[in-house]
């Protein structure tokens, strides 16, 4: 999908730069968008997205799909003007997209799709360069008379296309926002397209993946686009792949060394787990891993029949698959968390607790290891050793809205009901409901022996919040405080 702006023409590369000392005056797109405006912008989407339900709060195919394009986005925005966020969406659709703001969505239909780590990592560069480019910013200057309303619907187009919508109801949207210039500003213009192709294959190629990984992904999907198919993919539809096109990119993937890479594990694991979320019924996901004999799977097939063994109850035989994978690769945390779950579904309590400890110490703040051993600990009732690990986590590592919900059961859990308000405040926040936060965080203040600290702590981060609200939300604030 659309996205975003880079700052000037960097002219080091024609001159040494004691020779060049010009002021950065930005770009003219910063005119019509800022950087500052883009990430409100991706921020508010974002925070729709996320309040809708449609995330995959998966720990392990979030950490994965962000570890792989934060090691792109290092190639690609040297300049560090962007921060990015990699996040997964619930949708069968072969699709991705990026937001304004570095907010880079992958459906779990395209990284199913994916043969392939180079290919996905293709996927997320031309992505990742649709936002350092700056793309819905240059076209929304490149027409000087399009009104702040035709925006807002564009964006909200972009909105209504990420989550899902219909492609019909997007494509509606964008021609009513943009009318006769419409083939200037749809979504993705082919001088875009191009763009991102030819900066995503420079990233591709020096983050150390085959540069080739985007054009083979262009060339599955264009391939999978044939009269007996229900529809055309949704990437397709915002990314229009051409002959043309596949052979430029594979023409430039050329310039650069030739590179033979092994699909690291963590690929395997994070599509094993999408492929079993998007079964039916557990039963199909065991039909799928299942296909072929044991003795010819790879590990993370293994690793995907155990996951799918472990959801369909059959839990001495996902134990027996974990213990192996743990015996032969003991460095995959993956392998860890699934013998430490699956201990606990056969009821073997003092074995699960030892391996989730074992691993915990190998791997201090691993975000998927303490998310699952949390909510191991929370199933055992240990509330507070989960609240104190939890604690330690997140205050090290940034939370997902998701991550400050389980802080939060654990907090109420361990007895801590004022810091399990102020979490439940914290979260209403990161999904854009301040009325809804500042309510928690007042229910906070009521509680019985909350110490002054906290007092101070609640109350004063009411009233940095006030500096945030509209006149609306205000006298709503004041009109839900005089009720309650």
């Amino acid at each position: 999908m659309l996205v975003l702006l880079s700052t000037g023409l960097t002219l080091a590369a024609l001159a040494p730069a004691a020779e060049i000392n010009l002021p950065d005056i930005g770009s003219p797109a910063d005119a019509i968008l800022s950087k500052n405006d883009e990430a409100q912008i991706g921020r508010a989407i974002m925070q729709q997205i996320r309040g809708a339900g449609q995330v995959v709060e998966d720990p392990l195919v979030t950490e994965y799909v962000n570890e792989i394009g934060h090691r792109i986005a290092a190639q690609a925005n040297n300049d560090g003007a962007h921060n990015f966020t990699f996040f997964v969406i619930e949708n069968p659709a072969i699709n991705a997209f990026a937001l304004p703001g570095g907010y880079i969505g992958v459906h779990t239909g395209l990284l199913e799709a994916t043969r392939s780590e180079d290919e996905l990592a293709g996927v997320l560069a031309h992505e990742v360069a649709h936002v350092t480019q700056r793309h819905i910013a240059r076209s929304i200057h490149a027409s000087q008379r399009q009104s702040i309303l035709s925006m807002a619907i564009m964006l909200g187009a972009i909105l209504a296309a990420a989550t899902g919508g219909s492609s019909d109801l997007v494509q509606g949207a964008m021609a009513v926002a943009q009318g006769t210039a419409a083939q200037q500003q749809i979504n993705f213009t082919r001088s875009n397209e191009y763009e991102a192709d030819r900066v995503g294959i420079s990233a591709l190629a020096n983050a150390g993946f085959d540069p080739q990984g985007m054009a083979s992904f262009f060339e599955v999907i264009s391939r999978s686009n044939t009269p007996m198919e229900m529809r055309t993919p949704e990437f397709l539809r915002t990314h229009p792949v051409s002959s043309a096109r596949i052979a430029e990119a594979r023409t430039r993937a050329r310039n650069y060394p030739a590179v033979h890479t092994n699909d690291t594990v963590n690929y395997g694991i994070a599509r094993a787990r999408i492929i079993v979320a998007s079964k039916s019924t557990p039963e199909e996901a065991v039909r799928y891993f299942e296909r072929e004999a044991y003795e010819y799977q790879s590990d993370v097939e293994r690793y995907g029949r155990a996951v799918a063994y472990l959801l369909d109850g059959r839990n001495p035989e996902a134990n027996r698959i974990f213990e192996e994978l743990v015996n032969k690769d003991p460095e995959i945390i993956a392998y860890h968390i699934g013998l430490a779950d699956a201990q606990l579904a056969i009821e073997a309590i003092d074995e699960s607790v030892a391996s989730f400890e074992r691993a915990h110490e190998l791997f201090p703040r691993n975000v998927p290891l303490v998310i699952h051993y949390a909510e191991a600990l929370l199933k055992l009732g240990h509330a507070e050793k989960a609240h104190k690990i939890l604690l330690d986590l997140l205050n090290n590592v940034p939370p997902t809205p998701e991550q400050v919900r389980l802080i939060a059961r654990a907090a109420i859990a361990a007895g801590e009901a004022a810091e399990a308000h102020y979490y439940m405040a914290e979260y209403r926040f990161m999904i854009g409901d301040l009325i809804g936060g500042v309510k928690f965080l007042r229910e906070a203040l009521q509680v019985p022996d909350i110490d002054e600290i906290q007092r101070i702590r609640f109350e004063a981060r009411i009233d940095f919040l006030r500096e945030f609200m509209t006149e609306e939300q205000l006298i709503q604030m004041s009109r839900s405080r005089s009720i309650g």
